[in-house]
């Protein structure tokens, strides 16, 4: 699962002299279309001083209810090794000066902003809050920050702070004391923001972290030395550019591999059985109690050909800690050395099992069916065809920002031998089980969503009717069309499909 967040507020705040005379610490700047991040050493003086400093400091803040909502869906797990955030600032070039070689450190927030309606970064006329003095106005009343720049820090718990630096967290391994700020070094100047804010988002979620926001700036370091660094210029939610506006990357492996259609010989693989009800993934009920069959030993599963027969422990699947409702799953492996199976197995290749999944005295079946298991072929070069046919099967023309899309893929080798068959059968979807997919701009060609082969968010998941994922239509700007491409990654090769049929329009 990869899925894009907008900032629901961003903003900076400065304190820069004006005309020599003041300093801008009551200017807002909300509705300004760029995030100006910088840091000025005696370029300009008020009257009797010297060794002046002016600077900027971010402020963002992202929705996170959606990934509460997932969290409590089961649909991701917060605390599982997968689950990534990272806060994404698009660099904006526009011919300016661009500082080199420094560092940006970002920290929870821990009291809330008002975003303010300024625009005016130049002579930074308009006032409100959100500024370098005032966080926010509640009941008419102005809340200030702890410290001018709203950078008291301190940590969680901790009374009178602007910003937290750690804290002690909970987890399945226990409570640990933890830091809560990230750092991104800038060696050209021109490099986009990308900071992992993942243990603040987790914390947030399971409440131990307030949900405030994000302040971003220079490292200490650098704010406190005797250079200048003008102007780190990112974009801001209200650049007329959808594609550029700070998000909030969430990625997540909810892949979930099925071998009914590829189960072989000696390697340990997965079976999945799926229970809907009315179109709805239900828990099995079981028994004239009417028992729901969670957790783990919910079931067996009888594995049987003629005088062969194993039986398998099956559980509720899991993705990450949390149960998946509805979705049990069994996990083995069958020898091509069985005694009763060898020689099939050597003269045909493969043989047909009776497959039953039944409660755990078997008294109760709840799916009869078949499997075939395949004898594992080796050779001693590589086989992998790269004629690929891959399509995209139930792709609608337009979609609305809200909408959740489960997304099938149907992949063919096209040097495959013909199989003639006197019946009607329906085409098996070959499957692959290191295969991701991407989202391209169409009229731009931009990459909007990249392959993503280390987390695994956007690897596909595989079942019984071939490949699929599922994808937040609202991680895309709207009224635009875009494509999916896929990549398989398979003895060795990568393989980029860019013709699936596979364009689609954001309304």
């Amino acid at each position: 699962m990869y899925r894009i967040l907008s900032a629901s507020k961003d903003t900076y705040i400065t304190n820069k002299i004006i005309n020599k005379t003041f300093r801008a610490t009551d200017a807002n700047v909300g509705q300004a279309g760029t995030l100006d991040l910088f840091k000025l050493y005696n370029e300009n003086t008020l009257s009797g001083s010297t060794g002046q400093i002016e600077l900027t400091r971010l402020l963002l803040q992202f929705d996170l209810d959606k990934i509460s909502t997932m969290q409590s869906a089961g649909k991701i797990d917060i605390n599982d090794s997968t689950f990534k955030c990272l806060v994404s600032l698009h660099d904006v070039y526009g011919g300016q000066a661009t500082p080199e070689n420094f560092d940006v450190i970002l920290f929870p927030l821990s009291q809330s902003f008002d975003e303010g309606s300024g625009y005016d970064i130049n002579g930074f006329r308009d006032i409100g809050a959100v500024n370098y003095v005032t966080a926010s106005f509640v009941s008419g009343l102005p809340v200030l920050w702890n410290t001018e720049g709203a950078m008291a820090s301190g940590s969680l718990g901790d009374p009178l702070i602007d910003v937290i630096v750690s804290g002690s967290l909970s987890g399945p391994s226990g409570t640990s004391s933890q830091s809560l700020s990230s750092t991104q070094r800038f060696v050209t100047g021109e490099e986009d923001l990308l900071i992992d804010v993942t243990t603040i988002v987790s914390g947030t979620i399971s409440g131990q972290i307030p949900d405030k926001g994000f302040l971003i700036a220079l490292s200490g370091s650098f704010e406190k030395n005797e250079r200048s660094y003008f102007v780190k210029r990112f974009a801001s939610r209200d650049s007329s550019n959808t594609a550029i506006r700070p998000k909030l990357i969430i990625k997540y492996d909810d892949s979930l591999h099925d071998n009914h259609e590829d189960f072989t010989f000696d390697l340990t693989s997965s079976l999945y059985l799926n229970n809907f009800q009315q179109g709805i993934a239900t828990n099995i009920v079981s028994g004239l109690a009417a028992t729901e069959l969670t957790g783990q030993d919910a079931m067996i599963l009888k594995i049987e050909s003629g005088s062969f027969k194993k039986t398998f422990n099956v559980s509720q699947a899991e993705r990450g800690e949390n149960r998946l409702t509805g979705v049990y799953s069994s996990s083995f492996a069958i020898s091509s050395f069985e005694t009763t199976l060898r020689s099939h197995i050597l003269s045909s290749g493969s043989i047909t099992f009776d497959e039953v999944w039944s409660s755990s005295n078997e008294t109760i079946a709840y799916l009869s069916s078949s499997i075939v298991i395949k004898n594992n072929q080796r050779t001693a070069f590589d086989n992998f065809h790269q004629n690929l046919l891959v399509t995209v099967t139930n792709l609608n023309d337009s979609y609305k920002a809200g909408d959740i899309i489960k997304i099938r893929v149907f992949s063919e080798d096209r040097d495959r031998a013909v199989v003639f068959k006197k019946l009607p059968r329906e085409k098996k979807s070959q499957l692959y089980h290191r295969m991701h997919y991407r989202v391209r701009d169409f009229q731009t060609d931009d990459i909007i969503i990249d392959f993503d082969t280390i987390s695994n968010s956007t690897r596909l998941s595989t079942d019984s009717n071939g490949m699929y994922f599922e994808f937040y239509v609202d991680s895309l700007p709207k009224g635009r069309t875009y494509v999916f491409d896929f990549l398989i990654k398979k003895a060795g090769f990568d393989t980029i499909i860019t013709d699936a049929a596979s364009k689609f329009r954001v309304d």
